[in-house]
C-alpha cells in the first residue's frame, strides 16, 4: 500500500539531510497518515480510509461524504 492520503492526495516528498559540514544526502518526508474507520449514518455502514491528519480535520469539518465529494471534485480521491 502506497503512502498516499485518499482524501488530500498528500504523498511522500524528497529532500536532503544537511549535515553540519553542509554535505547533502537524500531523504524522504512521509505524510502523517492514519488508517481510520468512519461511520456513514446515511448509508448505515463503516468505511476504512487511509487519511492524513489534515484529511481527518477536513472530515471533522465537512463530514465524511462532504469530504469525499470535495476530494472527487478536486481529483484526489482514490478508492481502496
Amino acid at each position: 500500500m502506497s503512502r498516499i492520503c485518499q482524501l488530500t492526495g498528500k504523498k511522500v516528498m524528497v529532500g536532503n539531510n544537511v549535515s553540519h559540514s553542509n554535505r547533502r544526502t537524500k531523504r524522504r518526508f512521509y505524510p502523517n497518515l492514519f488508517k481510520k474507520r468512519f461511520y456513514i449514518p446515511e448509508e448505515d455502514r463503516w468505511m476504512t480510509l487511509r487519511v492524513s491528519a489534515s484529511g481527518i480535520r477536513n472530515i471533522n469539518r465537512l463530514g465524511v461524504l462532504g469530504a469525499i465529494k470535495k476530494a472527487k471534485d478536486r481529483g484526489t480521491w482514490t478508492e481502496a
